[in-house]
């Protein structure tokens, strides 16, 4: 007889299924009140290392506060894509995802509440990063800013916008820089982005092949990622690579958000809710700064300033009128990215 290898998305929504049709006992608001309870958590590249600590530390205190037995399930990938995985039927309790528009799009399936990032402090961002450069050792390049990357002699390593959400950041992140340097002339910044992106050698789908294509296969001068994912590979590789942090980054936040339609048939809202929430206390809190995100609380994150600098214009998506606005002009099909990439 012969085997089939399930997908990712197909083995998780076969598991829904037994989950769901094993006839759990439920309270009166409907959530599991069986000894064991699974979530799965939809999230983007960079976050695996951060959510299994947080994971770990998660099912323990729900154990210790109810008795109940929590399996977290994760998948990860570029986050644009993730959020398509959702939206088209993989039933993730949660999504951790690498940016506001990713779950609005989940919303408009109809899956998310439209309120969704105002249930939670902080815009329901526990944690958050900036953009930085991670160049070879020594630099021998001599990379020092955004200006650097647009030069003939540079090869630059980030992922594609169309896929993954840590791109879009890295987009944003340069193109601030641009627009400053020219006056907010949008055709000269455009101009800057077309000459940093023919320096691209390779658009991976997601921030943590573009690492891998940097790290492993030698690719690139310089890595364009998120400020945690270069933490990562310094700690891992230290006496390879150096950080830069340009004159110009973004404050890349990312949500988390429930997804409504799945834990009202899962069963899950209350654990769901708490594994949310529980993001913000201050354990979690230092668990997010120990996996080099930047944490909400001010108190953390005051505790790990040494970690986390400060002194460069971090920009805010509001800067540029909101991610609605962002994606239709810059990202969508036919959008600016589109252009200045053909």
């Amino acid at each position: 007889m012969k085997k089939r290898l399930l997908t990712v998305l197909s083995f998780l929504m076969l598991l829904t299924v037994l989950i769901t049709g094993c006839g759990l006992n439920r309270d009166a608001d409907g959530n599991i009140v069986s000894k064991k309870v699974t979530l799965i958590n939809v999230s983007y590249d960079p976050t695996r290392e951060l959510y299994e600590a947080y994971n770990s530390y998660f099912t323990k205190k729900w154990k210790k506060q109810t008795g109940q037995s929590v399996e977290v399930i994760q998948s990860h990938g570029g986050s644009g894509k993730q959020a398509l995985e959702v939206a088209n039927g993989l039933k993730a309790d949660v999504v951790t995802l690498a940016l506001a528009a990713d779950t609005n799009s989940v919303a408009r399936s109809g899956l998310i509440a439209s309120d969704w990032q105002s249930r939670l402090p902080d815009n329901s961002c526990p944690y958050y990063s900036t953009i930085v450069l991670l160049v070879r050792k020594g630099n021998p390049k001599h990379i020092k800013d955004w200006d650097d990357l647009v030069r003939s002699d540079i090869s630059v390593v980030t992922p594609n916008p169309k896929t993954s959400g840590g791109a879009r950041w890295n987009y944003l992140a340069a193109y601030a820089y641009a627009l400053m340097k020219y006056d907010n002339d949008e055709s000269e910044a455009e101009d800057f982005m077309r000459m940093l992106y023919r320096n691209v050698s390779v658009l991976d789908s997601g921030a943590r092949a573009s690492t891998t294509s940097f790290t492993e296969n030698g690719q690139g001068d310089v890595l364009v990622c998120w400020e945690n994912e270069a933490y990562l590979t310094l700690k891992n590789d230290g006496s390879d690579y150096e950080l830069i942090y340009p004159s110009v980054s973004i404050k890349a936040e990312t949500p988390v958000s429930l997804v409504d339609s799945v834990v009202k048939s899962h069963g899950t809202k209350k654990v769901a809710e708490a594994y949310l929430k529980d993001l913000y206390d201050e354990k979690a809190q230092e668990i997010c700064a120990k996996n080099y995100y930047r944490p909400s609380d001010k108190k953390v994150l005051e505790k790990y300033s040494d970690q986390f600098p400060t002194d460069f214009t971090m920009v805010t998506i509001d800067d540029f009128g909101g991610w609605d606005k962002v994606t239709k002009k810059y990202f969508a099909d036919g959008g600016i990215f589109d252009k200045i990439y053909e």
